[in-house]
């Protein structure tokens, strides 16, 4: 059997106030020609298939818009589908009943039964072969929050004991239902232990106190554990048969490097016999000048003027991250970088600055409690803001145009 393990698509998303509906289009097209051009037999979705909550309706009808097109191509495909911290369980679910039409499973939150107790057989779902058969059991684990999970008695972490607990009571119930010859594969949406995390993209996930789960969480028995959340495509504790699939499309410029990328499972038997990767086209360029570090002022305008690049439609057009070194503010920077690239197939998405010694990440100990910052003039909060992070007084004429601002009369234009 096989396995086409992908995640954390999310749908809807803006970049920098930049939309992505084309190459979320794109990558969704690519993603229903590699079903069909690997003869998949079932679609895992581990997560975040929506950006938000409440996602706008041109993302659901991607979604929708994929289903109908990856049937089409792959009759027999199979298709599951979890909850991401992204996601809303309930409006995932929603459309549950005419997803079945496309042997679509959408697993929002676990189910419990009439006791309060955890009702693991809405979490089984059958994987089916081309032939009809079924060939495996999905433990389709959703993102879990505390109250999701059942109450263990531990000494140790309360949460993370609930979540072994999860699983092991779904992996009972699959190992119930299996024949010989049938494979357990899990799913999950969750930061295991020694992940390596995307800060400017991934939703830190801090529940019950634990930072991550132990990489040990899974039972031996299982086949291959399909994860998501964390957006770098890697391997749990260096095992091929533990992976994140990683986010199809860079979600930050942080993530311009990532190797985006679908994971190939092929399943022998109730054993894993062979895991690949399917890098992901980059459907748009993201542009970082410089590359490597942020640089003076001078000599990123420089290398922005020399910038030559192919014309292409505006919404095929490049996004922009200039990232300068300043060593004081510079009011005129943004029209200087606009006069720099005018006329140049692209699209400024961000300007990042930064300064030398500035200790961004730290706590000063020095700090006004919060409830003293009534007490002090307007003045002096800019004042003491602007030598924390230019280390020195801010100049005169800086001082007097605060003042002017904040003197103007309400409603002047």
């Amino acid at each position: 059997m096989r396995l086409l393990h992908t995640s954390d698509w999310h749908l809807g998303q803006t970049l920098h106030d930049f939309e992505r509906t084309g190459e979320h289009r794109r990558f969704l097209d690519w993603l229903a020609a590699t079903l069909e051009a690997q003869a998949v037999d079932a679609l895992l979705v581990s997560g975040d298939v929506f950006d938000t909550a409440n996602p706008p309706a041109a993302a659901q009808a991607l979604l929708y818009r994929f289903l109908r097109e990856a049937k089409a191509r792959v009759p027999h495909l199979g298709i599951v589908i979890v909850a991401g911290n992204h996601d809303s369980p309930a409006r995932l679910e929603a459309p549950a009943p005419l997803l079945q039409a496309f042997d679509a499973c959408v697993v929002g939150q676990p189910r419990r039964h009439a006791d309060g107790e955890l009702d693991p057989a809405p979490l089984v779902v059958p994987l089916r072969n081309r032939h009809g058969s079924v060939a495996a059991w999905c433990l389709a684990v959703p993102y879990l929050r505390p109250g999701d999970v059942p109450r263990v008695e531990t000494e140790g972490d309360a949460f993370a004991a609930g979540v072994a607990e999860l699983y092991r009571q779904a992996y009972a119930h699959a190992a119930s239902l299996r024949q010989p010859g049938q494979a357990i594969v899990a799913m999950g949406h969750c930061h295991m232990s020694g992940g390596q995390v995307s800060e400017l993209s991934e939703r830190r996930l801090v529940v019950g106190g634990a930072e991550a789960l132990p990489a040990d969480l899974f039972d031996a028995g299982i086949a291959y554990v399909a994860l998501g959340h964390l957006h770098l495509a890697q391997r749990v504790g260096g095992r091929d048969d533990r992976r994140y699939a990683g986010s199809p499309l860079p979600m930050s410029f942080a993530e311009v490097d990532y190797p985006h990328q679908a994971v190939c499972v092929e399943l022998d038997g109730e054993r894993l016999q062979q895991v690949r990767s399917l890098r992901v086209p980059r459907f748009l360029d993201l542009l970082r000048v410089p590359e490597a570090a942020p640089a003076p002022v001078g000599e990123v305008l420089d290398a922005l003027r020399s910038l030559n690049l192919p014309e292409r439609p505006r919404d095929e057009q490049p996004l922009l991250q200039v990232r300068v070194r300043l060593d004081a503010p510079e009011p005129g920077l943004r029209a200087s970088v606009e006069a720099a690239i005018a006329g140049k197939p692209l699209r400024l998405a961000r300007i990042e600055t930064s300064y030398p010694g500035r200790a961004a990440d730290a706590v000063p100990g020095d700090a006004e409690a919060f409830e003293d910052l009534g007490r002090l003039a307007p003045e002096d909060i800019f004042r003491r803001v602007y030598e924390r992070q230019f280390q020195g007084p801010p100049p005169a004429a800086l001082l007097a145009a605060f003042a002017e601002l904040l003197h103007e009369p309400e409603g002047a234009a």
